[in-house]
């Protein structure tokens, strides 16, 4: 029933976490139900009528904004969040009906471009829309020591300028959300795996979508300037 609602509700979000759900609701063959007045919330969630039942889905930001009491499910929240899982409340009338969690896969390169990144000097940092519990669990895994959690898909921009204060930044993305970053950034690396607004934002596209590329692209340049 929870993966019902949430499926029904996703089903209007182009959003990765959406698809994810929407898939999980395929595979269990779930009948979608019909929604009405859908709104994106961003960087929280979705909001919906199913019937005369008002349904949001959405991180603990929304939960607070909408006053729903998540204190019986926190604990289990925390859980799957040190695990690094991004967890979704489903809140049916005011009311908690159940979680949904949603795990990225890290790409398999992550680690290794992350060491060699740090080995030539640089200094990486994880900008992520995630809660700090989960946000660490992943930066945990794969070796970044500083995060900016909690970030607004509109923050992005400001926290690269705040960035760019102390040096040259590059930011490496492929969601809508990363198109205005990647062009503020000194240099804009998009995933040619990702969705075209990042592309079309990018100054370097690594066509295979593996973060081993920006290792690569960083020796390259600096094999250009030598030959220079």
């Amino acid at each position: 029933e929870i993966l019902k609602i949430a499926a029904s509700l996703e089903s209007a979000s182009e959003h990765p976490i959406a698809k994810a759900v929407v898939e999980a609701g395929k595979k269990e063959k779930i009948k979608l139900e019909k929604i009405s007045k859908f709104k994106i919330l961003r960087g929280r969630g979705v909001e919906a009528f199913i019937k005369s039942r008002k349904v949001v889905i959405g991180n603990r930001k929304l939960m607070e904004q909408e006053r729903i009491n998540i204190s019986k499910i926190d604990k289990k929240m925390q859980e799957l969040e040190n695990q690094g899982k991004t967890v979704m409340c489903v809140a049916v009338n005011k009311k908690i009906f159940g979680i949904i969690a949603v795990a990225d896969t890290l790409k398999e390169d992550s680690k290794e471009a992350i060491s060699e990144l740090k080995e030539l000097g640089f200094k990486t940092i994880m900008i992520t829309g995630d809660n700090e519990r989960t946000a660490k669990a992943i930066a945990k895994l794969i070796g970044i020591n500083d995060i900016l959690a909690d970030v607004l898909p509109e923050e992005k921009v400001e926290k690269v300028k705040e960035l760019q204060k102390n040096g040259m930044v590059a930011f490496v993305g492929d969601g809508i959300n990363d198109a205005p970053a990647l062009k503020q950034a000194n240099v804009g690396i998009a995933m040619g795996t990702g969705t075209d607004i990042a592309i079309e934002s990018g100054d370097i596209i690594l066509a295979r979508g593996n973060l081993i590329g920006v290792v690569q692209a960083i020796s390259l340049s600096k094999a250009t300037f030598k030959k220079i």
